[in-house]
């Protein structure tokens, strides 16, 4: 496989892609609603998830992180497939043109969506890098859920419609906390090495044991969000019955997640990708036929 191909790690881009798309959908049927903003929007979290991945094989093995123990996927900085410098050089490719494409979004949702952005280019960097690294102080399923669920669906929810909303809200902590599970099962899978290197992410400050229990919060959590929010008035009931469908895949994940450890928690890691991608397409098919 082309080494650019895993360094960009295309198996986690649904965690960028979905809640996007059910930020945009949500807002389709006001009169402002825009393709325009909704493509490039996508296009913008695309570019920053792909940005992420490369800080965090870059600072990875610059930090010392990554080993060659290391138990997931082919890191290409560490496997000497690429050079550090040229990763750093992607990184920094990737982050300028997010910042380019999401320039017109600043000039069309003003100064929260600058904040946003500001937040999200430094979220980039600080996952693996700086002072304080996120990932280093198990932080890293708080900062999936923030910027990959919340601000996600919220921001591209306001950048359509100039205000926030309660559905909104709803199912950005929906799929903040699918999307925080991939985190999960990420640092699940590498407990005992970060534990060795001294990065203390979630998973080794709570243990196998509690984060077996999280994730299981993490993959149900989100139907018993859409499910009350429906019983409340909040959500219309197509849309939570389609993605309410995606619930026997969170079952089995589950079910494999209790069971499992180390490297083979990898099919693992793109199986919650793709229920965040399938929970998120469900939920907008049933917002479109509504």
């Amino acid at each position: 496989m082309n080494p650019w191909i895993l360094a960009i790690r295309p198996n986690t881009l649904p965690a960028a892609i979905g809640p996007l798309l059910v930020g945009n959908i949500l807002a389709l049927e006001l009169e402002q609603f825009s393709w325009l903003i909704a493509c490039t929007s996508m296009l913008c979290a695309i570019l920053l998830q792909v940005a992420v991945n490369l800080a965090n094989d870059y600072f990875d093995f610059k930090t010392g992180v990554d080993t060659e123990e290391r138990l997931g996927p082919v890191r290409v900085t560490q496997a000497g497939l690429i050079s550090p410098e040229k990763v750093r050089n992607a990184m920094v490719l990737s982050l300028v043109l997010a910042l380019i494409v999401g320039s017109y979004l600043i000039f069309h949702g003003g100064w929260p969506i600058a904040l946003l952005a500001v937040a999200a280019i430094g979220g980039a960097l600080g996952y693996s890098a700086g002072p304080y690294p996120l990932a280093s102080h198990g932080l890293g399923e708080v900062a999936a859920f923030v910027f990959f669920g919340l601000v996600a669906v919220v921001g591209s929810y306001f950048l359509q419609a100039g205000e926030t909303s309660t559905a909104a809200w709803i199912l950005g902590a929906a799929i903040g906390c699918l999307n925080a599970a991939i985190m999960l099962v990420n640092n699940t899978r590498d407990m005992t090495t970060d534990a060795k290197v001294g990065k203390q992410t979630l998973a080794v400050r709570i243990g196998e044991g509690q984060a077996r229990v999280l994730y299981q919060t993490l993959v149900y959590l989100p139907f018993a969000l859409i499910i009350g929010s429906f019983f409340l008035g909040f959500l219309p009931g197509a849309p939570v019955l389609l993605a309410g469908l995606s619930l026997v895949i969170a079952r089995k994940l589950n079910s494999d997640f209790s069971v499992t450890s180390g490297e083979a928690l990898n099919p693992l890691l793109g199986r919650t990708a793709k229920l965040t991608m399938i929970f998120s397409g469900l939920f907008s098919i049933g917002l479109f036929l509504v």
